[in-house]
C-alpha cells in the first residue's frame, strides 16, 4: 500500500539514491519494487540481545550516509532511530510522542482514508507531488526472473506441470480470527476447484497460518479430495503455508490466475504483483486496505449484493451485517459477517475470473 507513495518520492528524487531500510522479513520485498537502488536491512530489535541489536541497526544506517529519512512508518523507534543515527532531515507523520524528532512534521489527517491515500497525504505534505488518480497507482512489484523461476521449480516439485491454472488461496490473517473466512469454506471451495479442469488451487500463507491450512486440508480429507492427488487427474491442491520466504511467497503468487484472500498481506502482495484478488471482508474496513489496481490486476465484475469493488477494482466480498465493521481481533458473537458469505458467491467470482483471463490469455 506504500508503492505509489515510494513512486512519488523516487520521481521527486530522481538524482538521488534511494535506499529503503526494512526489517530482515521484509526487505527481500523491495528486490522488485522498482527505482530502488539499496536495501538497508535491519535486524530485530527485541529481545534479550534487542540493545545489542538496536546499536548495530544505529551504526548500520551511520554509515550508509543518508541524508533525509522520509518515515512511512508511524512508530517512535523509527524516528528515534533515524534521529540516532544522525540523519540530519527526518521527516514523517507527528504522532506517537516523535515530533521533537522530527525536523518536518506532518500533522495526522483527520477522518476515515485508505491507506494508500494516508502514505500520498504524507509525502504530498512534504511538497512531494503524488497524484491521486489511477495513473498513480501503478507502481507494481517487478518479480525478479530468479524469483518467477525458483517458484515454478517448488510448484514443479510439488508435482504442478507447466500449463497448469494457478487459483492462490490464503486463508491466513495476522490481525485475529475475526479476519478470517472459516477454513471449511476455504476447502470446500478447493474441493469445487479440483473439478475444474486443469486447476490446482495453492494454499499460501506464512507459519503462523499452519493452522488455518491444517484444517483446510483435514476438511479436505473428509471430502475425499486427497484421493485427487494419486489418481490421474495429478496434483489438485498444494499447500505451501510455511514453506516459503517473502520473496518465494511473491513468486508464486506471481504464478497464480488469482487469489482468493482474507484481508491480509498476501492479498496486497498479489494485488502489486498484478494479479486479480477476490478479497474476502469481515471485521475489518475495506474502504481503508482493500488492495488497489496495480496494472492489468482486478478485471472482474461484481454483480451479487455484498460484493463491491475496492478503490483498486478488485472483487470485494462482504456480508452487510449491522455489526461490521468491528474490528475486533475475535467475533463475540456468531461471526456473521463471515459465515454468512457462501461458497457459492465466491466460486462464481473465481469462476468469472477465471473465464475472463482466459478469454484475453486467447486474444478474446
Amino acid at each position: 500500500m506504500a508503492l505509489p507513495a515510494l513512486g512519488a518520492i523516487r520521481r521527486h528524487f530522481a538524482r538521488s539514491t534511494l535506499v529503503v531500510v526494512a526489517r530482515r522479513w521484509l526487505a527481500p520485498l523491495y528486490d522488485a519494487v522498482k527505482g530502488v537502488d539499496e536495501i538497508l536491512v535491519l535486524e530485530n530489535g527485541g529481545g534479550i540481545r534487542g540493545a545489542v541489536r538496536r546499536k548495530a541497526n544505529i551504526r548500520s544506517i551511520a554509515s550508509a550516509g543518508l541524508e533525509l529519512a522520509v518515515l512511512l512508518p508511524n512508530s517512535f523507534s523509527s524516528a528515534w532511530l533515524a534521529w540516532r543515527a544522525g540523519i540530519p532531515e527526518r521527516w514523517g507523520y507527528r504522532r506517537d510522542g516523535r515530533g521533537r524528532l522530527l525536523t518536518r512534521a506532518v500533522a495526522i489527517p483527520r477522518g476515515s482514508r485508505h491507506q494508500s491515500e494516508y502514505y500520498r497525504l504524507l509525502v504530498a505534505a512534504l511538497g512531494i507531488p503524488a497524484d491521486p488518480t489511477r495513473e498513480a497507482i501503478r507502481e507494481r512489484l517487478a518479480v525478479p526472473d530468479q524469483v518467477r523461476s525458483a517458484a515454478r521449480d517448488l510448484l514443479g516439485r510439488r508435482g504442478c506441470s507447466p500449463g497448469t491454472v494457478l487459483v492462490g488461496i490464503a486463508p491466513g490473517a495476522a490481525y485475529g480470527h475475526a479476519k478470517r473466512w472459516p477454513p471449511d469454506r476455504y476447502a470446500a471451495l478447493v474441493a469445487g476447484l479440483a473439478d475444474r479442469p486443469g486447476a490446482t488451487s495453492i494454499i499460501v500463507g506464512g507459519a503462523s497460518d499452519r493452522v488455518a491450512a491444517r484444517d483446510i486440508e483435514r476438511s479436505l480429507a473428509r471430502r475425499h479430495v486427497a484421493a485427487a492427488r494419486q489418481g490421474g487427474g495429478g496434483v489438485r491442491w498444494i499447500n505451501l503455508v510455511g514453506q516459503t520466504d517473502l520473496s518465494l511467497l511473491v513468486g508464486a503468487l506471481a504464478e497464480c490466475r488469482a487469489l482468493v484472500s482474507n484481508d491480509s498481506g498476501a492479498m496486497h502482495l498479489a494485488s502489486a504483483c498484478g494479479v486479480p484478488v477476490i478479497a474476502i471482508f469481515g471485521s475489518t474496513n475495506e474502504s481503508e486496505t482493500s488492495p488497489l489496481a496495480f496494472e492489468e490486476a482486478g478485471r472482474a465484475g461484481v454483480d451479487a449484493p455484498g460484493a463491491g469493488r475496492g478503490a483498486a477494482g478488485h472483487v470485494i466480498l462482504t456480508n452487510p451485517v449491522w455489526c461490521r465493521p468491528c474490528m475486533l481481533r475475535e467475533c463475540p458473537i456468531d461471526h456473521r459477517c463471515m459465515t454468512g458469505i457462501p461458497v457459492s458467491r465466491v466460486a462464481e467470482r473465481v469462476a468469472s475470473e477465471l473465464a475472463g483471463s482466459a478469454g484475453m490469455k486467447n486474444g478474446a
